[in-house]
């Protein structure tokens, strides 16, 4: 993706701030008890904090937390969530322009977003936002083979017949063939090695939840309006024929974690 691509699509969101906190998924209760020695004492620092899907678990647990958002109006709902939790605020910056304060943080977490950031800051920049042994915690979803099997090898064919980027003959993979890459975090030398867990879940959606679940993709949100409609209307078309108004799909959470060194 190039810079200028990367820059667009990062903004989508916004666009559909409420659809995005109404479908897209939170994150594996578990995942937050991994990330080790967390509580009411805790500085966190979270980049990219959407609608607030990842903040809210964070603030129930009593984190003092810093929440940077690119979008304001996605910035507002993750507000609204967090109405109550008076050590939890959001700031509506990039993360590349944000001023980090004096004080480091003991985490520094990133869900579904850390992609999105400049390759050449990302890193170094979370590194600096750290106190000595911090954590930097990596959040990744992945569609995984699984659920409604049949028809995620089945839509394909409309993603071949209305986006001509896509690769024929395409498959899920299996949680096992996603690749684990600490290259960038190994390469920055500003952490020790880096843990990878997974969590793997499934969710069942009606025709139009996931409709509206794919609306708050990038991809989806970026395509002109006909092959959009295109594209939807044939999804919608065999959900409601051929899987009775109703499919599951099959996640997998990554959570890598680094703990910066002196």
């Amino acid at each position: 993706m190039t810079e200028l691509g990367r820059e667009k699509l990062r903004t989508v969101f916004g666009e559909a701030a409420e659809r995005y906190d109404r479908c897209r998924p939170g994150y594996p209760a578990e995942l937050f008890d991994d990330l080790g020695t967390i509580g009411p004492r805790s500085r966190v620092l979270e980049i990219g904090c959407g609608t607030g899907q990842a903040t809210l678990s964070l603030a129930r647990l009593g984190c003092a937390i810093v929440a940077v958002e690119l979008s304001t109006d996605m910035a507002a709902i993750a507000r609204q969530h967090l109405v109550g939790f008076p050590t939890a605020q959001v700031v509506v910056s990039a993360f590349e322009d944000w001023t980090l304060p004096a004080a480091g943080f003991d985490i520094v977490l990133s869900a579904t977003a850390f992609h999105w950031l400049d390759l050449a800051v990302r890193t170094s920049k979370a590194a600096d936002a750290l106190c000595p042994g911090g954590t930097l915690a990596v959040i990744s979803t992945h569609h995984i083979a699984g659920g409604t099997e049949s028809f995620f090898a089945e839509v394909q064919e409309c993603y071949e017949r209305f986006d001509p980027t896509t690769p024929p003959g395409l498959r899920l993979s299996a949680s096992g063939d996603v690749p684990t890459d600490s290259t960038e975090i190994d390469e920055s030398r500003r952490f020790g090695p880096v843990q990878f867990r997974r969590y793997e879940w499934e969710q069942t959606y009606s025709t139009h939840e996931y409709i509206d679940l794919l609306l708050t993709y990038s991809g989806h949100r970026a395509m002109p309006p006909a092959q959009q409609t295109g594209l939807l209307n044939c999804i919608s078309n065999l959900i409601d024929t051929g899987y009775g108004g109703r499919i599951t799909k099959r996640y997998m959470t990554q959570l890598a974690t680094a703990h910066r060194t002196s």
